[in-house]
């Protein structure tokens, strides 16, 4: 009785080999795929921002017609010259107050990034009291 022919089993170098060509190739397609991704994502994150900044333009002279608007309506019961005044006083009064306020925020901004830091610390620390275990 004769049994069938195994078929030969791939010695561990032949393995080794194709393990390292099968993740070549993984890793390429991944990092296409990941191309891929990022290229249509940036594409539509720059179609977005377009319409992001068409409508701040938009917006600004929406405020420029705005200013002519409330220029124009204290026009009716003031001279042209004193409603123009009055409306550039109150601009540059509300432009002082967001300046002050923004001023403010700045200040207590901190450049340096605390958890970053603080995680930093916490793992020298922990690695500190790993080796003061391991070496006794």
């Amino acid at each position: 009785m004769s049994h069938p022919a195994r078929p030969s089993e791939p010695s561990v170098p032949e393995l080794l080999s194709r393990l390292s060509e099968q993740t070549s190739r993984l890793v390429r397609d991944e990092l296409r795929l990941v191309q891929v991704e990022l290229t249509a994502t940036a594409k539509q994150g720059g179609i977005s921002a377009g319409f992001l900044g068409a409508g701040g333009i938009l917006a600004w002279f929406g405020s420029g017609a705005l200013i002519a608007t409330a220029i124009l309506g204290l026009a009716v019961v003031l001279p042209a010259w004193a409603a123009a005044l009055i409306v550039t006083v109150i601009l540059f009064i509300a432009a002082a107050i967001a300046a002050l306020l923004g001023k403010k925020k700045m200040e207590k901004l901190s450049l340096a990034p605390e958890r970053t830091i603080a995680n930093v610390n916490r793992d020298v620390a922990e690695i500190k009291e790993h080796s003061r275990h391991d070496t006794r």
